[in-house]
């Protein structure tokens, strides 16, 4: 596991299957385990990236932890593990993905890296677009010569290029509707699924 690999907490008050969870993803990422809703909103913080979380649990429910976790705006995938079957309620919840109990170690690895691969091309997206907004304000107001002296507009051009190359990787990754409908559900100007 490198340093920088994203973190995971994993929250299930069948604390034998949370621990089994953490242990097949430890190898690829950084995992903390929460056997209830209390200890995972204790568990919250800016560095949990994903959240894989069960619907039914005794004192805080999964839903609520999930409302709680949007209400305090943290920047991280939620995917609900669970054996509650989908129902229309889902239609409103903020979750990014549903795996429904019995989960196999396939099946969990495969949504962990596919939300991973919905953040890496959101985080890139944004900054894609915010780069060309730049660029494009500052091809408008000045020449072209001015541009092609300033280093700082060079190394924005680099960039963008290096983003776009980097976006279109990642959608050929993203390998169906979901993953690609899922990529923009937390942009800014999306709607609120």
């Amino acid at each position: 596991m490198s340093e920088d690999a994203p973190e995971i907490l994993v929250v299930d008050d069948e604390s034998r299957l949370a621990d089994l969870f953490a242990a097949w993803l430890q190898s690829e990422w950084a995992v903390e385990t929460a056997y209830d809703g209390e200890e995972a909103l204790e568990a919250m913080g800016d560095s949990v990236e994903i959240v894989l979380l069960d619907r039914r649990m005794p004192g805080l429910s999964g839903d609520e932890v999930l409302e709680r976790i949007r209400d305090a705006e943290y920047d991280c995938r939620v995917v609900m593990v669970t054996a509650v079957d989908p129902d229309f309620d889902i239609i409103e919840m903020g979750f990014d993905d549903y795996l429904v109990k019995p989960v196999s170690k396939d099946d969990l690895m495969d949504i962990v890296e596919r939300i991973q691969t919905r953040s890496t091309y959101e985080a890139d997206i944004q900054e894609y677009y915010s780069l060309v907004s730049k660029k494009s304000l500052l091809e408008s107001e000045k020449s072209e010569r001015e541009l092609e002296d300033n280093e700082e507009y060079q190394a924005l051009t680099d960039r963008v290029a290096e983003l776009e190359e980097q976006v279109d990787h990642t959608v050929e990754q993203l390998t169906d509707h979901d993953d690609f409908v899922g990529a923009f559900q937390d942009l800014p100007g999306s709607n609120d699924a």
